[in-house]
């Protein structure tokens, strides 16, 4: 008998950033989907921001009402290694997810392997795909909301009409101007905003699927071609009806994505992050006839005799006198 079973891990880390904004979809994201996967024990972290030098009211709310069963009144690194460790008598985490700044990310790569981890995590992007039928106030709009992440927060438009494009660049600092976090959005799109023309749908996909973003927005008269066909993304948002922050705060996917290309080859935090898959088996005595069979040779043709001999002892013990057509070594019972 062959199987396997699903076992979460015992102790997951979460952490939920502060700095600018008060992040009570990282808390719902993270502490939730390890809740839903059956963590027995959850440890969230976030750090003191406000003006009272607490963390905000609405994360501890979404902290504890997603789950968590220890709060961290903590940020940065100093978490992570809190979470990582087991320190304050907390068990140590298994798993450690969630976003944050530089350091956040640099700590969770260095203890990578030590523990797991959900992604490696770099600045928030976004890309859009967008031709001519497109509203160039949504696609703007759209980019500049992405872009308030963060100074070095990457936004791209690949685009198949140059009209649209054009127009978008025209926009964009005057709807930013309008924007309390205006300056913020516009230095992210100063600085690492990007617009790339393609003649050919086919270049279009291949452009996006190189950079993999870590959202991606279809607007388009032809969104379900694209669909089919582009492969590297974090989370993907179909139709103007569709935009990131239903997927950053409300609609169901989780926010917490691969960002630096790494959608390549990696999905966003899902509840199989939380999952080990274990395997099982069971052999009888007479399955022993043609799996010690194979296994003794398989061994015997990498070098491996001593794992040879495993499979050698039960075939003579379980099949005593019978003859095999293939190096079997009789191992003699030692007895004392």
């Amino acid at each position: 008998w062959l199987g396997q079973k699903l076992v979460p891990v015992n102790c997951a880390g979460c952490y939920i950033p502060g700095g600018r904004y008060a992040h009570i979809a990282s808390a719902i994201m993270s502490v939730t989907t390890a809740k839903v996967a059956g963590v027995p024990h959850i440890v969230a972290a976030s750090p003191a921001t406000n003006e009272n030098d607490d963390p905000f009211p609405a994360v501890v709310y979404a902290m504890d009402l997603a789950g968590a069963h220890t709060i961290l009144e903590m940020g940065g690194v100093q978490a992570i290694g809190s979470m990582a460790f087991g320190l304050f008598g907390l068990p140590k985490a298994d798993m450690l997810v969630g976003p944050g700044n530089a350091y956040v990310a640099e700590a969770k790569r260095q203890l990578f392997g030590e523990v797991g981890i959900d992604v490696f995590a770099g600045p928030t992007e976004s890309a859009i795909i967008a031709d001519s039928t497109a509203d160039p106030m949504t696609v703007a709009i759209d980019l500049l909301g992405q872009a308030e992440h963060g100074t070095n927060s990457p936004v791209w438009l690949f685009s198949s009409d140059e009209l649209l494009a054009q127009h978008v660049m025209d926009i964009i600092p005057e709807i930013a101007e309008e924007m309390p976090s205006g300056t913020v959005a516009m230095q992210a799109w100063e600085n690492h905003g990007e617009v790339i023309f393609c003649d050919r749908k086919e270049d279009i996909v291949t452009i996006s699927d190189e950079y993999a973003p870590e959202h991606l927005q279809l607007l388009t008269e032809e969104n379900g071609w694209y669909k089919d066909r582009l492969t590297n993304y974090g989370s993907l948002f179909v139709g103007e009806g569709s935009t990131v922050t239903h997927g950053d705060k409300c609609s169901g996917t989780n926010h917490i994505l691969p960002t630096k290309g790494a959608a390549r080859y990696s999905g966003g935090l899902n509840v199989q992050k939380f999952l080990k898959v274990l395997t099982w088996q069971e052999l009888s005595v007479e399955a022993n006839r043609e799996f010690s069979s194979v296994g003794s040779r398989i061994s015997r043709a990498e070098g491996m005799d001593g794992h040879a001999r495993s499979c050698d002892w039960r075939l003579n013990k379980y099949f005593p006198g019978e003859k095999w057509d293939f190096e079997v070594v009789n191992q003699e019972r030692i007895t004392k």
